[in-house]
């Protein structure tokens, strides 16, 4: 049996369906009863205690309102009380890096060493900016990280990744760098979309301070603010410019380029840009 925290989200859902598509026994996760779904919270450790009785696996991603490497730590407990072998950690990339005095993805950072103490054979994805993070955006589609480019990665690619090093041995101990096969700025990707879809994609630039104000306007919690604006100020000034071969060779495949994903998304199957 293998549990998938964060079931019914981007990762997760792909992976759902990948692993039960290769016959393995999978629980889903999640903190809102549903169909197929087994409802815990990660501040609920008798929820935990239930969900991961019986598991051999646990792919655990977590995502915190507020950046806090607790839920990875109640789960971590609970598996190790329950004689789970193995966790796969959904991180991200550059995390642990230090840019102008700040530390990427800190919280990442004392979520990952927790998993490395935790005496279960562990395995580290650090994926780079989400393709699907387009499909969040506002029109016209904000940009905070300027002419930086990124190596954008399918988020199937990502589940595809996670599926495979679950099932398959000699993953224990490493980490992983997800990316696409290209570098993309976001107007880049915007000249993409248009040409993919056929309709305009206009881009706004947004300097960082601006989009501080934005998030703490809209409610976003300080502490989550203060950590999304270091990743963009880290991206915009081009440390996330990576491409790995991750992905290609644990797959045995090319990694999706972002015009595929964009032929293949709910962009173009509903046409939902407008200028």
């Amino acid at each position: 049996m293998i549990l998938i925290t964060g079931a019914t989200g981007t990762v997760g859902s792909h992976l759902v369906r990948q692993l039960t598509a290769r016959g393995e026994a999978v629980r889903a996760l999640s903190r809102k009863p549903g169909e197929g779904l087994v409802r815990a919270d990660f501040d609920d450790p008798a929820s935990l205690a239930a969900a991961v009785a019986g598991v051999r696996a646990v792919f655990l991603l977590t995502a915190p309102v507020t950046p806090t490497p607790a839920h990875d730590l109640a789960m971590l407990e609970a598996a190790r009380s329950a004689g789970v072998t193995a966790v796969v950690k959904l991180s991200a990339i550059g995390t642990g890096q230090t840019f102008e005095g700040r530390t990427v993805g800190a919280w990442h950072q004392e979520a990952e060493r927790a998993v490395k103490a935790s005496g279960l054979a562990w395995t580290v994805l650090r994926p780079s900016s989400f393709a699907s993070n387009v499909l969040r955006l506002p029109r016209p589609m904000p940009n905070t990280t300027g002419t930086a480019a990124q190596g954008v990665v399918d988020p199937g690619d990502v589940a595809a990744v996670a599926a495979e090093v679950l099932t398959s041995p000699g993953h224990a101990g490493r980490t992983y760098t997800l990316t696409g096969p290209e570098l993309l700025s976001v107007p880049e990707q915007a000249a993409i979309m248009e040409s993919v879809l056929g309709t305009p994609v206009p881009t706004a630039d947004v300097p960082l301070d601006a989009a501080r104000e934005q998030m703490l306007r809209s409610g976003a919690p300080p502490a989550a603010v203060d950590a999304a604006v270091t990743g963009m100020a880290w991206a915009r000034a081009g440390h996330n410019a990576v491409v790995t071969g991750d992905v290609p060779r644990l797959l045995g495949r090319p990694a999706t380029d972002f015009a595929t994903w964009v032929r293949a998304s709910p962009l173009n199957s509903a046409n939902r840009i407008s200028g």
